[in-house]
Parts: C-alpha cells; sequence; structure tokens
C-alpha cells in the first residue's frame, strides 16, 4: 500500500466555541495521511488538491475541531475516491485555557 502524506499545515482561522476566537483566530497545524492500493498504473494524489481541500475548509466558519477534522476527510474522500483509508489530524496551537498546553487534538482516520 502507498501512503501519501502532508504534514504540518499551518492555518490561522476564527474557528472555535469561544466569541474571541472567531474574532482572534486561532492557529492550527493539519497532517494528513492517504493510503492507496498498489495497483498498475501506480496510484497517483495530487498534493495541491489535499492541500487546497484544507485550506478551503478552514475558511468555513466553525466552532468544533470535530467538524473541521469531518469536513476535511469527506472533502479527501469525494476528491480521492480510490483512497483505502484516510487519516485527518488537526491541532489547534496553544488552546485557550488555563494552563500551558501545547495544543488539543482531533484524529479521524478510517
Amino acid at each position: 500500500m502507498l501512503t501519501i502524506s502532508l504534514h504540518g499545515i499551518k492555518i490561522h482561522a476564527p474557528i472555535g466555541l469561544y466569541p474571541e476566537e472567531k474574532i482572534t483566530g486561532n492557529d492550527f497545524e493539519t497532517d494528513v495521511d492517504v493510503w492507496l492500493h498498489d495497483a498498475q498504473p501506480w496510484p497517483f494524489a495530487d498534493y495541491t488538491l489535499i492541500y487546497k481541500i484544507v485550506t478551503t475548509v478552514f475558511q468555513q466558519p466553525a466552532e468544533l475541531l470535530e467538524t473541521v477534522v469531518f469536513n476535511i476527510h469527506s472533502g479527501i474522500k469525494e476528491a480521492i475516491p480510490f483512497a483505502e483509508k484516510i487519516k485527518v489530524a488537526v491541532r489547534k496551537l496553544n488552546p485557550p485555557m488555563e494552563g500551558n498546553v501545547a495544543y488539543s487534538q482531533v484524529c479521524y482516520e478510517n
């Protein structure tokens, strides 16, 4: 099986549950892995298409990371229907909470 990956996609977006997050925004980092079945001719997935799906989803209003992850996963599945499995991880860097937390993360793999 062939794996296509884009890791460390950095985006600033006004996504979050709290009102101030919609004003100031948050910094996010996204990782995407797409598994393709070994076939002839060799399978191909366009990295730029994956990147565009990620950035487009972050432009849409959302409150929950779960929504963002699901929308990215769905967009990739639609664009690359021959994918065997897709894993999407979204991290909110330095989430606005008490204490020193590097990131919160939601990951979906299917």
